[in-house]
């Protein structure tokens, strides 16, 4: 199995164990919201777990949305070019957006999470969830994963910009 494969299979597989979060998460807000309007009761850990929750499923679904090409993208000129244009479009992109973003990204929130998980930082509210270094180590690896799937979608856009 070649480099860029395994790649592959890493962030499908990521991709497709977070989603199942999109299910546990929606359940959580729904016993939360029951919880608070029919009991009055709440809880910061739930909070907490919530939006955790949906930083796991944005952050690690990132590199997944990117190599199906699901993400945001304005398509007034794109959607009328070639397959070599948008190849060029999308390696120019990568190089110029994506790979400086991802490594400005790494570099800073590795120190980030590594000083959370030396301090065994927790949560500063009441009640909140103990182990706050868990979803900080969550953003370097995040963009790890988008660094490598750009790394595949260059050897990609190379192939398509050279085939014609």
């Amino acid at each position: 199995m070649n480099i860029f494969r395994a790649i592959e299979t890493v962030i499908d597989w990521v991709g497709e164990h977070v989603s199942l979060l999109n299910f546990v998460l929606v359940i959580l807000i729904c016993i939360d919201v029951a919880l608070r309007y029919m009991f009055s009761f709440s809880k910061n850990w739930i909070l907490e777990l919530e939006w955790h929750f949906f930083a796991i499923i944005f952050l690690l679904g990132a590199a997944y949305t990117l190599k199906y090409d699901k993400h945001v993208r304005v398509d007034v000129f794109y959607q009328k070019m070639s397959n070599r244009q948008q190849a060029i479009v999308n390696l120019v992109g990568t190089l110029i957006f994506l790979f400086p973003w991802c490594y400005i990204v790494i570099t800073t929130s590795t120190g980030f999470a590594l000083n959370s998980w030396y301090m065994g930082e927790g949560s500063p509210n009441p009640g909140g969830l103990p182990a706050r270094y868990i979803i900080k180590s969550i953003v370097p690896l995040a963009f790890i994963l988008l660094l490598l799937e750009g790394i595949v979608l260059v050897k990609q856009q190379v192939k398509t910009i050279m085939s014609k």
